[in-house]
C-alpha cells in the first residue's frame, strides 16, 4: 500500500511518502524532481495510517527543533543501481559536516572527475533531510545543487552547525 501525507515544516509543507512500512519519500512541495502525479498536494488534515510516516513527521519535527541528529526510519530507494549508491553514501555524511561532490567521487572510488554524475544523481534524491544531500557542497563552498532550493540548504547546513557556517552568515 502507499500512502502519501502532507506536512508542516519551518521551510514549507513537506509531502511524506511511504510503501510497504519504508519511507520512499520526503518532498518539499514544489521542489525540483517533485514526484509526477502531485501537482498541488494540499496539509492533510487527518493523521497518518502509516507508522513510517507518523515516525518520519515526528523525527524530522525533532531534527528542526535541534534535538535529533540522526535517523531511525526504514528507507527504501526507487532509482538506479548508480543512484542508491550515491544515495547509501550521502548516509554517511556526519551531522554537522560537509562533503564536496568530489568527495563523495572519491569515496564511490570514482575519479574526481565523476563529481557531476554524482551531482546529478544528488539531487534526484528522493529522501531529503532523512538521507543528508544538503550536505554536499560545491569544491569552493558554493551551496549548489539542491533540489529544494538554495535556501533551504543554507537553512539546513546553518541548523546543523556544520562547517562553513561562518560563511553561511554571510549570505
Amino acid at each position: 500500500m502507499i500512502e502519501c501525507h502532507v506536512g508542516p515544516s519551518p521551510l514549507g509543507h513537506i509531502l511524506y511518502r511511504a510503501e510497504d512500512e519504508c519511507l520512499t519519500g520526503l518532498f518539499f512541495i514544489g521542489q525540483k524532481y517533485f514526484p509526477d502525479g502531485l501537482h498541488a498536494p494540499t496539509l492533510s488534515e487527518t493523521a497518518p495510517r502509516s507508522r513510517v510516516i507518523a515516525d518520519a513527521r515526528e523525527q524530522v519535527g525533532e531534527y528542526f527543533a535541534g534535538t535529533r541528529r540522526k535517523f531511525s526510519i526504514a528507507v527504501q530507494f526507487r532509482g538506479t543501481p548508480f543512484q542508491r549508491q550515491v544515495w547509501d553514501a550521502l548516509c554517511q555524511i556526519p551531522f554537522g559536516d560537509a562533503w564536496t561532490y568530489s568527495d563523495l567521487a572519491r569515496r564511490l572510488g570514482l575519479p574526481a572527475g565523476a563529481s557531476r554524475a554524482v551531482g546529478g544523481a544528488n539531487g534526484r534524491n528522493p529522501v531529503a533531510i532523512i538521507v543528508p544531500c544538503h550536505r554536499v557542497i560545491g569544491v569552493d563552498g558554493e551551496l549548489t545543487g539542491y533540489a529544494g532550493g538554495v535556501e533551504r540548504k543554507r537553512h539546513l547546513l546553518t541548523l546543523e552547525g556544520g562547517p562553513g557556517r561562518e560563511q553561511l552568515a554571510l549570505f
